[in-house]
């Protein structure tokens, strides 16, 4: 989630992996995948970088959490005779 700021002045978290695109109209205006359409004061460069420390910050804490090592999806089950 990314903290935005309406052309307002109020701001608003965003789950930027519902960003679909961002367009400078002038002003930023983001498209999310449901079609919802926001403009922010922030420019396309700066929301780039904000996605980019958000998705960065994810991967740097995952080594937090132990492995349980690879895990098939699918299991061999012998046919039973009933």
């Amino acid at each position: 989630m990314i903290e935005l700021t309406r052309l307002n002045g109020h701001r608003l978290v965003v789950n930027c992996d519902l960003i679909k695109f961002a367009e400078a109209t002038p002003d930023t205006t983001l498209t999310l995948v449901t079609g919802e359409k926001l403009i922010v004061l922030e420019s396309c460069e700066t929301l780039e970088e904000l996605i980019l420390n958000y998705h960065s910050s994810i991967l740097s804490q995952a080594w937090r959490y132990p492995s349980r090592g690879a895990v098939s999806a699918l299991e061999a089950v012998r046919a039973t005779s009933e």
